[in-house]
């Protein structure tokens, strides 16, 4: 069944938009907002593009928001089929950001075309906010436009985030917050030498073993009814390539991810670290990096009417959390009261081979189109 959803998502996956290059995608976009009354403002920055578009005036706004930037392809060879071309097989669309998510984007927008011919008068603004900054740096995307927006006091009632929360049914989960992230590069100094000669040595290999098993197993807080407890991985390990087998290494460089919730702030679990280091007598240097700040969006009425939407079309209750990886609510927090994300499965994400249900991507094309039903009785 080639529908108008399909055709856009393939349209869309056609294109190599990988981060932070849009390469077309969004002038697709807005061209059928256009078609459909929008208004379109342009706000991109350096190599981002962004756009902000509405329709209507008065009442309530809810705003779609999402991107057109995807992750790169990874091996070409390992593909079934080539990335940037859709391809339909056996029920599935394939393509890189079939998922993450011109997929949701499609929906969307199809989903907005048909409520607008069932209901073309209607007390509100539905609005769109699309970057191509979401996948990489982040610098010049949401958090430009919503930075724009803000100073003049734009404000959004609702917001449906298009990022691909589906587990294992569609609709199954959705999500009303996201935990923050920060990570850290640490290097450990020693004393380089010969291996034979440990005495006239000091391996920060060994010093560091007690403080990385203790660090892996910290516990920072126990989560509360919103969040997960915050928690710390060791992602790499290494010495420099220039030492050989017979040498002990004058440095070791760590580096470690931490996802927090919010009950202790990024600050004290930085100063829960360092007493860490300073415990173990380390000689260190270390680099923080916060990419996120948690945020937890109040949703007592969006969650009504997107379980109720999920419910109608697809017969499931859905479990609303605040797991997984960051994302754009982040910013756009700072100026809607309610936020819900909502999209395809995410199975296949980032991964070779990326895919998605058509009969899902049909299906959350409705239950966009039964929240807009809901919002604009």
């Amino acid at each position: 069944m080639h529908s108008s959803t399909l055709k856009l998502a393939q349209e869309l996956i056609n294109i190599p938009s990988i981060s932070p290059n849009d390469l077309g995608c969004q002038d697709i976009l807005i061209q059928r907002l256009l078609r459909c009354g929008f208004t379109v403002e342009l706000i991109n920055l350096k190599d981002t593009k962004n756009f902000w578009a509405w329709k209507g005036v008065g009442g309530k706004t809810l705003s779609f928001a999402g991107h057109t930037d995807v992750v790169p392809a990874g091996s070409i060879k390992k593909w079934n089929f080539p990335p940037f071309c859709a391809t339909i097989k056996d029920g599935f669309l394939f393509g890189r950001g079939a998922a993450d998510m011109k997929g949701a984007l499609s929906a969307m927008v199809v989903a907005v075309e048909k409520f607008l011919i069932k209901k073309p008068i209607y007390s509100g603004r539905i609005s769109f906010l699309i970057t191509s900054d979401e996948e990489s740096s982040g610098k010049y995307g949401t958090k430009h436009v919503v930075s724009v927006l803000k100073n003049r006091k734009e404000l959004i009632d609702y917001c449906i985030i298009g990022e691909p929360t589906s587990e294992y049914v569609l609709g199954d989960c959705i999500k009303n917050g996201r935990r923050g992230s920060m990570s850290a590069k640490l290097t450990i100094y020693g004393v380089q030498g010969h291996i034979a000669y440990p005495h006239l040595a000091i391996n920060p290999i060994h010093q560091s073993l007690p403080f990385l098993s203790e660090l892996s197993k910290l516990s920072l807080d126990h989560g509360n009814s919103f969040f997960l407890p915050s928690q710390i991985q060791i992602s790499n390990i290494q010495i420099s390539k220039k030492y050989s087998s017979n040498m002990i290494p004058g440095s070791l460089n760590i580096e470690f991810n931490i996802r927090f919730n919010g009950i202790l702030i990024d600050q004290k679990i930085q100063e829960i670290i360092l007493e860490l280091l300073k415990k173990y007598l380390l000689n260190y240097s270390i680099k923080w990096t916060i990419h996120a700040q948690p945020f937890y969006s109040n949703t007592n009425f969006l969650s009504k009417i997107v379980s109720e939407s999920i419910f109608f079309n697809n017969n499931i209750i859905p479990n609303v959390n605040t797991s997984g990886g960051t994302s754009d609510g982040r910013f756009i927090c700072n100026i809607a009261n309610e936020i819900i994300e909502l999209g395809l499965e995410n199975c296949t994400i980032h991964k070779i081979n990326e895919c998605i249900s058509i009969k899902n991507l049909h299906l959350l094309q409705k239950i966009y189109e039964r929240i807009l039903d809901n919002i604009f009785r």
